[in-house]
């Protein structure tokens, strides 16, 4: 069993688990829950904004424990300021740390709210509403295109915005008109082998109408270049920021430097 494989095994026990705690009609009654949207999408196509997607992330399958110091106030909100397109946050705990009120905290922020997540029930749809999500990932290698079609259509009809993650050629059939934007990881889900070739290689066979955005592996300026050049317009970045002892300096120290970059060009 691949480490895609364990995770899905125990997303299906803890989903089950909380449909027990809490109904949907409790999940209906949160504040969140009728939040006017923000979007992701028009904010990533935003000519003045970065298409950078920053991630708050504490710690990952491949990488152990990449930061445990850093809040998700503190830094979501350097990531605001200092221009991020979009916020991301894992809500998978035993995997990544992440916790559901690590996306409450982060709608302090007035800028598009990613659920980033194991997408496997509509049930996490109606969570990721009611905590205040803007955007909910659904990855292809998790589901069959039915089920990707099937939610996202209660996404749509829930007021999110679906990122669509694909990762190689056979799962471009995932792509349906309910999808908003498709990424592209460069980071294979069952051996976490990265490649940035991967999004070069998939650009093409995305329809212009999905803006592209490229997942995983970024760690330098010139790769936002080359990518930008190749057609994508965002960027979901977070480890290369959060590995730092201080993820807001590194991320407005990158920001800067990719807007130096664009204006010498």
């Amino acid at each position: 069993m691949n480490i895609l494989e364990k995770i899905i095994e125990q997303k299906k026990i803890e989903v089950g688990d909380r449909k027990l705690l809490r109904s949907i009609g409790d999940l209906e009654k949160e504040k969140y829950f009728s939040k006017e949207n923000i979007s992701l999408k028009s904010f990533v196509l935003h000519p003045e904004k970065t298409g950078i997607i920053a991630e708050y992330k504490r710690q990952s399958p491949s990488k152990g424990i990449i930061n445990h110091h850093s809040t998700v106030e503190d830094v979501t909100a350097a990531y605001t300021v200092n221009g991020a397109s979009g916020l991301s946050v894992l809500t998978d705990e035993l995997f990544f740390g992440g916790t559901i009120s690590d996306l409450i905290k982060a709608t302090a922020n007035k800028i598009p709210l990613l659920r980033k997540d194991f997408m496997i029930d509509e049930y996490q749809l109606i969570e990721a509403k009611a905590y205040g999500a803007d955007v909910i990932l659904l990855i292809a290698a998790c589901l069959t295109p039915a089920e990707v079609k099937k939610m996202a259509t209660t996404a749509k009809q829930l007021g999110l915005e679906v990122l669509l993650e694909i990762h190689n050629e056979q799962e471009l059939d995932h792509i349906c008109n309910e999808v908003d934007l498709v990424g592209v990881n460069n980071r294979n889900l069952k051996n976490f082998e990265v490649k940035i070739e991967t999004s070069l290689q998939l650009i093409s066979q995305i329809p212009e109408s999905k803006p592209a955005v490229a997942e995983s592996g970024i760690n330098q300026v010139e790769t936002i270049i080359t990518l930008q050049n190749a057609g994508f317009k965002g960027f979901l970045i977070g480890e290369h920021f959060m590995k730092n002892e201080q993820p807001a300096i590194a991320f407005a120290d990158f920001v800067n430097q990719l807007k130096s970059m664009q204006d010498a060009n």
